[in-house]
């Protein structure tokens, strides 16, 4: 079965990022364009080579698109073929190390602990659906996890004794990550009263199942913390990375040093991780204008 990698690609920039429809939309036409060019070829996109990259640039700038055109074309590939490599569909990124490539770093969304409290209070923990979303969520905002993650965990993976999971993050590294005991309380409350009603007679190894007792999807669970985040009234547009982000930022605010947030976020290099420095020290320059009589 061909399976469409641009539609998979999309639900995750969609679901995880929280990209907008125009940015999508953007995104779909330079990555089809990639595609296109190298059908000329015979070739998919996963078949595409460094030098298929090289040679659709360098048709872009020939056609008179802009710089600022092609660079933001060639970060839509690399996006797109580090989330092939992330899912292991492909053993190596082709635009990896490209020159001409300048991705711009945005400070991450996060919420803030307010909003986080009436997010977490949003499910109704007396059916089995809202207790499910309200481990999940409890889960996601105590550990970091990504989405997929957060999906793809299996009973065996979470140890309510010890307080840590077992996770399998991107490139199939394996992290031990800690889960805080009010979100043990509520995978413990799930497991007990919720994921019986919900899987029945069912067997399924996935700790979070649907009310078809299969495991969660990251489009499902996206849209579930969509609508709850829409009864909590919070204004940003809501994604599950955006927990990661917050899981983040808080630890850091709160004094947790870079080194053991960079291990429980699994990210392989530490500069990944440093960007949330930027969003604390942002932080505290709002709270020094608004506090300090001579700022």
């Amino acid at each position: 079965m061909n399976r469409d990698w641009l539609a998979e690609y999309e639900v995750y920039l969609r679901v995880e990022k929280g990209l907008s429809r125009n940015t999508l939309m953007a995104y779909r036409r330079d990555l089809s364009s990639l595609q296109e060019f190298a059908g000329r070829s015979n070739l998919s996109l996963i078949e595409v080579t460094r030098d298929v990259v090289v040679a659709w640039s360098q048709s872009m700038r020939r056609s008179g698109l802009s710089p600022r055109s092609v660079a933001r074309a060639q970060i839509a590939a690399h996006g797109f073929f580090r989330f092939m490599v992330g899912d292991r569909v492909l053993a190596a990124d082709p635009t990896e190390n490209l020159e001409s490539l300048r991705p711009i770093r945005k400070l991450p969304r996060y919420l803030n602990k307010d909003e986080i409290d009436r997010l977490l209070r949003t499910p109704d923990p007396s059916t089995p659906r809202g207790s499910r979303d309200r481990a999940m969520i409890e889960v996601l905002y105590a550990s970091g996890l990504r989405v997929g993650e957060l999906v793809a965990l299996s009973l065996a993976q979470i140890d309510p004794s010890l307080g840590v999971l077992n996770c399998m993050g991107k490139g199939n590294k394996e992290r031990v990550v800690p889960v805080g005991a009010e979100a043990l309380k509520w995978v413990n409350r799930y497991l007990r009263e919720a994921r019986p009603a919900l899987i029945r007679k069912k067997q399924s190894n996935f700790l979070f199942v649907s009310r078809l007792g299969r495991g969660m999807t990251r489009q499902g669970f996206w849209k579930a913390l969509r609508t709850y985040g829409r009864q909590a009234g919070i204004r940003k547009t809501l994604t599950p990375h955006m927990l990661r982000h917050s899981f983040a930022t808080h630890l850091l605010e709160n004094g947790a040093d870079l080194r053991s947030v960079q291990a429980m976020l699994g990210h392989a290099d530490i500069s990944t991780t440093q960007i949330y420095t930027h969003v604390t020290q942002e932080r505290l320059r709002k709270i020094y204008e608004k506090f300090h009589p001579r700022a």
